[in-house]
């Protein structure tokens, strides 16, 4: 460890580091120190790479001093203290998402979150007088409308109350000791009469159901294939191959890639698709982005507004059709093993392990099953020729 080294300024000294800044060239490291309450007090300032020179820390020295003698701050900490106390939560929300939230998959929809459920009431609100009372009263205010809303925004909270502790601007969470409501997973799976009520729905010459074209077409591709609302939302030209459908890690929740074997129902969707994008990169191209594709918020939104018209009893998310899908390959005899690696999900334990067998077989196999169940439950008919007889689409 280098020594310190005093200056010509009072109370201002530094040490050397040989190969700091970029990793080959010297750099200085400043603290300034003097007496609090008879008590010697030390406090680093930073780099001269940052900024920080001889003259710059005996002026923050001078300030300290003076501000003391006023009966204000008299260290760092405690004008860093006022500076937290002051800080309101709108500003917390901004500082977590610069500092952390722009960098994960997820932030964008925690940073929403917290706009839409939390600022409207604690915007203008100093984070250091939010209290766990508070938080708990919020929360219930959610859960009246949206339980699992609820759920969201606290675990939201929770990070944004640890990461406010992290930077010093607490000393602790007020979210601690606050219990999530239970959540009951979701278990809607459609019945073989709604599946052919909503593929009727989905006909894209079935004028009288006012649902955006690409958005049938990707509702479709989610119960032919099984695969997550996001992952044929996104889905681009670029990943097609044939009949095999790839897609990249940086795309799938457990970031690993993912091949999906395209079966004749699902060729078809892509050529009507294709008919659709108008030259887009993406195969479900959106209505009001330029070259973007539709997004899960709009397909979903179609659903809602749509189910009851459709002649459904029972409210259905596009994330349904996905389980459905899960649902009847198990009722069709296919492996738990092959059932997950369609969907996409990781093999657990010891099989993550030792089975890199990439199903791709099987999982055509499956899936060429359960489209042979599918145009029976919709009423599409095979032809002695072997050719598919389109009734309706």
């Amino acid at each position: 460890m280098a020594k310190w080294l005093k200056t010509s300024s009072p109370g201002v000294r530094y040490r050397e580091h040989p190969t700091r800044k970029h990793g080959i060239l010297p750099d200085r490291y400043y603290s300034i120190y003097y007496k609090v309450d008879r008590h010697q007090t030390e406090e680093a300032l930073g780099w001269a790479s940052e900024g920080w020179t001889q003259e710059k820390a005996a002026t923050q020295r001078h300030e300290l001093k003076s501000s003391a003698k006023k009966g204000g701050p008299r260290t760092l900490k405690e004008t860093r203290a006022i500076a937290d106390a002051a800080l309101d939560f709108e500003a917390m929300v901004n500082e977590i998402w610069e500092k952390e939230l722009q960098h994960k998959k997820s932030g964008s929809q925690t940073k929403r979150l917290l706009q839409k459920d939390v600022l409207p009431f604690w915007g203008n609100r100093k984070v250091a007088d939010i209290k766990r009372r508070d938080i708990v009263q919020l929360l219930d205010r959610i859960k009246e409308r949206a339980p699992v809303t609820a759920n969201r925004v606290h675990g939201a909270l929770t990070r944004l109350f640890n990461f406010a502790a992290e930077r010093g601007v607490l000393e602790d969470s007020p979210c601690t000791r606050i219990r999530k409501a239970p959540e009951k997973g979701r278990s809607r799976v459609l019945t073989d009469n709604e599946i052919r009520l909503l593929w009727d729905a989905l006909a894209l010459d079935n004028m009288a159901m006012d649902i955006y074209r690409a958005s049938k077409l990707a509702l479709k591709m989610i119960l032919l294939t099984g695969q997550r609302p996001g992952e044929v939302c996104g889905m681009t030209w670029d990943e097609l191959d044939g009949s095999t459908w790839n897609i990249p890690a940086a795309r799938m929740k457990n970031k690993e890639a993912h091949t999906v074997p395209l079966c004749s129902m699902t060729l078809e969707v892509m050529e009507q698709a294709r008919l659709l994008s108008d030259g887009s990169a993406f195969v479900f191209k959106s209505s009001h982005l330029e070259d973007g594709p539709i997004t899960t918020r709009s397909l979903a939104k179609g659903v809602l507004r749509h189910w009851q018209e459709i002649g459904i009893e029972e409210p259905f998310t596009p994330h349904d059709l996905r389980r459905t899908l899960r649902t009847r390959l198990a009722e069709l005899g296919v492996s738990d093993v092959i059932a997950e690696r369609v969907l996409g999900h990781k093999l657990q334990g010891v099989l993550a392990v030792y089975n890199r067998h990439d199903y791709d077989k099987e999982k055509r196999q499956a899936l060429t099953m359960w489209e042979g169940r599918l145009r029976r439950i919709v009423g599409l008919e095979q032809a002695p020729s072997g050719k598919i007889v389109n009734l309706r689409w």
